[in-house]
């Protein structure tokens, strides 16, 4: 049995010699000859491209063998608030997370560690966000180990970012994108749109004054316009302001009848914009504009309203069916005045009477002269 064994490590790999598995040294590039004649000695190749040095012996090589870790690795130890980068010639290629210890190679790839401290700040550098996590659309994906605890946020144009840490509001982000290291913590974004939005106050079923049930729908415009003081006055504002025009359409149609409503339903509107723009004062919110869009009033009270306006409607009629008969008559009296006195207009109206009469005929027999045509008899075939 040959007594010496042989053990070749390329150069752009590193070995460990174990004798029964216990660790012995480690074995750079090039050959290596060992007394073993009962083959106790193994070796286990690493390869540089793979900087990392992720092995049982770790720990052990930390603490028994400080002077080869610090000549063959590079040892990484973060603390409990602490968050490592690893570069790759000088690309981003781990995310550490706190509490870790890592060994990683010394080789051909050029190396470069970040500790960051995220006791108090825990924000991605933005030039970073999109190196080590992509958006895909529907969220973020990790492009590089340890990324997963690397929350992204894609705020859109025209919207801000609510942002809770720990159920706590922290921050209000504006459009674009941003990451946060989320080791140990709960981070959550809401969406904010800060363009005019419309809310429809539906299906309100309301008493007026006079005890007449009715169905109002309301439409109201609004925009948060100070995002903070509105998230922290309210968990969730824009249930308050649906809240607040409620009650508002209850002030503005159970104080009045409903011939009141139906005379002005502007008085709606009014009343409702008053009162909502008092009780959002300092909540964080605008209301822009308020509309009532339809009041539904129950059947039969439709029919009871529409016998009362087909009654309004026949007794205006006959009011000026009247009026047009007293002056008709008037007319016809001062008409017979003037004849009374004048006998030349009474002739002149005579020949018009019998103008308009021969225009409806074909054929006129006159018996005796004009005077018995005027006065006496008059044959109409």
């Amino acid at each position: 049995m040959f007594p010496f064994r042989k053990f070749r490590v390329r150069k752009d790999q590193r070995a460990l010699l174990l004798e029964d598995g216990d660790f012995v040294e480690v074995l750079g590039p090039g050959e290596t000859v060992r007394f073993d004649p009962f083959f106790r000695l193994t070796v286990e190749k690493f390869d540089l491209a793979i900087t990392n040095f992720d092995n049982r012996l770790t720990d052990f090589l930390v603490k028994e063998e400080p002077e080869l870790v610090q000549r063959e690795f590079y040892l990484v130890t973060l603390g409990a608030q602490e968050v490592g980068l690893v570069f790759e010639n000088d690309i981003p290629a781990e995310v550490l997370a706190p509490n870790t210890r890592n060994l990683y190679w010394k080789g051909y790839i050029d190396l470069r560690f970040e500790r960051i401290d995220i006791t108090d700040d825990f924000e991605v550098d933005p030039k970073l966000v999109p190196q080590i996590v992509a958006f895909n659309g529907n969220g973020f994906t990790a492009k590089v180990p340890g990324a997963d605890n690397v929350c992204g946020v894609r705020v859109p144009e025209f919207q801000v970012g609510i942002l809770y840490v720990d159920g706590k509001l922290v921050d209000v982000l504006n459009a674009g994108v941003c990451g946060y290291f989320c080791f140990g913590r709960d981070v959550r974004v809401e969406f904010v749109d800060l363009r005019m939005q419309a809310i429809e106050v539906a299906g309100q079923e309301i008493l007026t004054k006079d005890k007449v049930p009715l169905r109002v729908n309301l439409n109201a415009g609004y925009r948060i316009n100070d995002v903070r003081v509105a998230f922290s006055k309210q968990a969730k504002p824009v249930d308050y302001l649906y809240k607040e025009l409620q009650f508002g359409l209850r002030a503005a149609i159970g104080t009045r009848t409903l011939d009141e409503l139906l005379e002005n339903k502007a008085v709606i509107d009014q009343v409702v914009a008053e009162y909502v723009k008092r009780r959002v004062e300092g909540f964080g919110l605008e209301v822009d504009t308020v509309g009532v869009k339809d009041i539904i009033l129950p059947g039969d009270m439709k029919t009871i309203l529409a016998k009362v306006v087909e009654a309004e409607k026949l007794a205006l009629a006959n009011v000026i069916r009247r009026r047009e008969e007293t002056a008709a008559t008037r007319s016809l009296l001062n008409t017979a005045r003037v004849m009374e006195d004048n006998p030349t207009a009474l002739r002149l109206k005579e020949l018009e009477t019998l103008e308009k009469v021969t225009e409806k005929i074909g054929k006129i027999s006159v018996f005796g002269g004009f005077d018995t045509v005027m006065k006496e008899l008059v044959k109409l075939r």
